[in-house]
């Protein structure tokens, strides 16, 4: 079924703004989307109805509020296909990624082992493996990209090695929009018995994932990035993999036992998930989150892909035709997600940006927290991003080219 954006976007307050006296077009999904009013209020009814501490009270109010996280656990191991209680709740993705960094990697990758990275990775999926690189004495090797964006497979395969212990890699550049073909990868890291972890930042919000079906052994999201509240995020970490990991961090919820003696003190962890998630959890975050979930479940993953294809499509289709402007990443929106990332000849991306704003539209100008990308793009300044999602429709992207020929126009870049 085709989604219909002009019907969704009256559930997000937010797009009634005006901006500088125009309507707001937001473009700046990739950093953030925005939240529909059933999230909102789902958070609200929480705070003004059932809010309390988890699992430490008899009263009713505890009771209820702890029954609400479990039952929201649940719910968000759908969006990737998981039926095996095989997730944490985090903050964000950074978050999930550093906690398998501190946790699984101190442990398991020893000197003169290897981690393999890409050059399309977020920092975010970059500085955590190069901290265990340097305390384990591990080497960190970094596969290259085409001229177009591409993952180099050849060179990936030629880098991981049987001393490769983790492949560490993006699902979906947040610069390129590339779609990166995880079966290939995953296969790629199981002939040498390494671990695969995948950054769904871009992805989980915006496609189908199945976990299962790409072969990880950690998958990493954020909240924020799929109508959920920040400072909620998700890791799952494979079944198999969990006994593989001490906690992290200590604290309330994470035991079953504790008992010191004059000399030591012994620990008798709780079950996974619990012995992951120290202290009072984003009880709130949870339940926004779940919301979210269901309101994409409902608008359907497969309606959302499809509608953001159509969106990119339009994208590269207009700003191809414009002179002075270089788009960065594959050419076709089949092997792209919803993220047209490019530079205007002689102009600064943040004036490029600017110039936008001054007609509602918001788009991100910068390097995107993917420096090693942008040198291999030879685009040291940054780029401008522009990045959608199931409220955009046809007529923002028309309008946003509109203002680039404007702009282009107004400098006389030819």
């Amino acid at each position: 079924m085709a989604l219909n954006p002009y019907e969704i976007r009256k559930d997000f307050p937010i797009l009634n703004r005006r901006i500088n006296g125009y309507p707001l077009v937001y473009f700046d999904n990739a950093a953030t989307s925005q939240r529909p009013i059933q999230v909102i209020e789902t958070i609200k009814k929480f705070y003004e109805n059932f809010n309390a501490n988890i699992h430490r009270g008899m009263h009713t109010l505890s009771q209820e509020a702890s029954d609400m996280p479990v039952a929201h656990r649940d719910k968000v191991e759908n969006p990737i296909n998981d039926q095996e209680e095989e997730v944490i709740f985090v903050r964000n993705t950074t978050e999930a990624i550093n906690f398998v960094a501190c946790t699984w990697a101190l442990e398991n990758i020893d000197k003169g082992e290897e981690i393999v990275i890409t050059r399309m990775e977020h920092h975010s999926n970059i500085l955590p493996w190069r901290i265990v690189s340097r305390i384990k004495k591990a080497k960190l090797k970094v596969a290259n990209i085409s001229p177009t964006g591409i993952l180099d497979y050849k060179n990936l395969y030629e880098l991981v090695t049987e001393k490769t212990k983790l492949v560490a890699v993006v699902h979906v550049s947040n610069v390129l929009g590339t779609i990166n073909d995880l079966g290939k990868i995953a296969k790629i890291a199981r002939e040498v018995g390494a671990r695969l972890l995948v950054d769904g930042a871009q992805s989980v919000p915006h496609m189908p994932v199945d976990v299962k079906k790409i072969g990880a052994d950690f998958l990493a999201f954020s909240g924020h990035k799929m109508l959920g509240p920040t400072g909620i995020g998700v890791l799952f970490i494979k079944k198999e993999v969990e006994e593989e990991i001490e906690p992290f961090f200590g604290g309330g919820g994470t035991i079953s036992d504790v008992d010191c003696r004059e000399k030591r003190c012994s620990v008798e962890w709780a079950p996974i998930p619990l012995r992951f998630e120290a202290g009072t959890p984003n009880i709130a975050g949870a339940i926004g989150l779940a919301a979210a979930v269901d309101y994409l479940e409902k608008a359907s993953m497969e309606a959302v892909r499809s509608h953001e294809e159509k969106l990119t499509k339009v994208a590269l289709e207009e700003l191809e035709n414009i002179k002075g402007v270089t788009v960065y990443g594959p050419k076709d929106a089949e092997n792209r997600a919803g993220i047209v990332t490019f530079n205007v000849e002689s102009l600064h991306p943040h004036e490029v940006a600017s110039f936008l704003d001054q007609y509602g539209i918001a788009v991100r100008s910068g390097h995107h927290c993917a420096l090693p990308l942008h040198r291999v793009l030879g685009a040291l300044d940054g780029t401008v991003r522009a990045s959608f999602y199931l409220y955009n429709t046809v007529e923002e992207v028309e309008f946003f080219a509109e203002k680039l020929k404007e702009l282009i126009s107004k400098f006389s870049i030819s």
